[in-house]
């Protein structure tokens, strides 16, 4: 399942990319670091999911389909909850570049 590992690591890539810029975003209101930090952790999210599937076409026994079965639904619930607030942050995005120079 070579696909899984590809969206696998384009998935920690995006976390890593969308970290560094939450940690070098330099402006007087959170805004944009809390939008950073919220796509970061869709990211996240999309990793454990598609590690918890990956997991599942390497190996076959019960523990495995516990396991991958807890990151699925642990990674889709960041995914929708962060999405959520990436909508949220966006909206004020705009607003927050008005205000700095």
């Amino acid at each position: 399942m070579l696909i899984f590992v590809v969206l696998i690591i384009v998935s920690f890539v995006i976390y890593f990319y969308n970290k560094t810029k939450q940690f070098r975003t330099r402006t007087v209101l959170p805004i944009r670091k809390k939008w950073y930090a919220a796509r970061a952790s869709m990211a996240l999210g999309s990793f454990m999911a598609l590690f918890g599937i990956n997991q599942l076409f390497v190996f076959q026994s019960t523990i495995t389909y516990i396991v991958s079965a807890i990151f699925i639904v642990l990674g889709l619930a960041l995914v929708y909850y962060n999405y959520k607030a990436s909508r949220h942050y966006q909206a004020f995005l705009e607003e927050e570049a008005d205000l700095n120079p």
